[in-house]
């Protein structure tokens, strides 16, 4: 009787001393730090399988007050959307559902200026979290018109752009002007160093870039960090004063004086 229970608390010992390493194993996510000032979330899927989806607000929110309100592990600034009128500039998908339209934004549709881009703006690129008839959930990257892979629906989806890799698709998706083969306007701040968000996909795991101010980037620096994580496919979320990340972990404000931009739209993680 002695020996068991001298064996019973030595098995609890073990135990305790192994759950630490147990809870880290089953996290599913971690989040690393590439170079001094770039954080990347690196995401499980299979253990992540239907708590990442977009989030929206009527009106704009900092990424914090969401962070609280819906309880999740993290939150991400997602979607373009216009501060003045408070209206989206990208479109948001959940369940199936467009729940932000951009062509809803009347300051957008009858901007005279930008009305011949305006079906680049439409179609910038999107992420995707598809589903088939068997529940089984991927992810993609693609412009907002393209089809879904077959056998997959869209079951939730949030766009912003530009596409970072395969290819860096700045002139497709309205972010630079060109004349003559010269750059003549931009959109984004795109040329220059700033705050930065993006999401990669790698063999069905899904990467989040958060650059901050301490080491600001352009979108061709964005895209040669995406390739160099070995990124399949990679976009840009909504960058400068709005890229935010909040987490047990870390949080994240790039807006001026340490002060949080309010946004439209979020990626969260249940």
């Amino acid at each position: 009787m002695i020996k068991k229970i001298f064996s019973l608390v030595i098995l609890s010992l073990i135990g305790i001393l192994f759950q630490p390493a147990l809870a880290k194993e089953r996290m599913p996510y971690r989040i690393v730090q590439d170079p001094v000032g770039v954080y990347i979330i690196e995401l499980n899927s299979s253990k992540a399988k239907g708590h990442l989806i977009p989030f929206y607000v009527d009106d704009l929110a900092e990424n914090k007050e969401v962070y609280d309100l819906t309880f999740s592990k993290f939150v991400v600034n997602a979607g373009f959307f216009d501060p003045k009128n408070q209206k989206t500039v990208s479109y948001v998908v959940i369940n199936g559902d467009t729940v932000l339209d951009p062509t809803q934004n009347e300051s957008l549709m009858n901007n005279t200026t930008l009305k011949p881009y305006m079906g680049k703006i439409l179609n910038r690129s999107e992420f995707r979290i598809l589903e088939d008839s068997k529940k089984n959930i991927i992810y993609d990257i693609a412009p907002h018109n393209e089809k879904p892979k077959n056998g997959f629906v869209i079951k939730h989806s949030v766009q912003a752009g530009p596409m970072l890799f395969p290819d860096l698709r700045l002139e497709e998706e309205f972010f630079v002007i060109k004349k003559d083969g010269k750059i003549i306007s931009e959109s984004a701040s795109a040329l220059h160093k700033y705050a930065r968000t993006a999401i990669g996909i790698r063999e069905n795991n899904v990467y989040i870039f958060i650059v901050t101010t301490k080491h600001p980037m352009t979108l061709e620096e964005l895209s040669d960090l995406t390739r160099k994580w070995g990124m399949e496919k990679a976009m840009a979320f909504d960058g400068g004063g709005s890229t935010s990340f909040d987490s047990a972990e870390l949080h994240v404000i790039s807006e001026k004086d340490n002060k949080a931009r309010k946004l439209k739209s979020f990626l969260i993680f249940k």
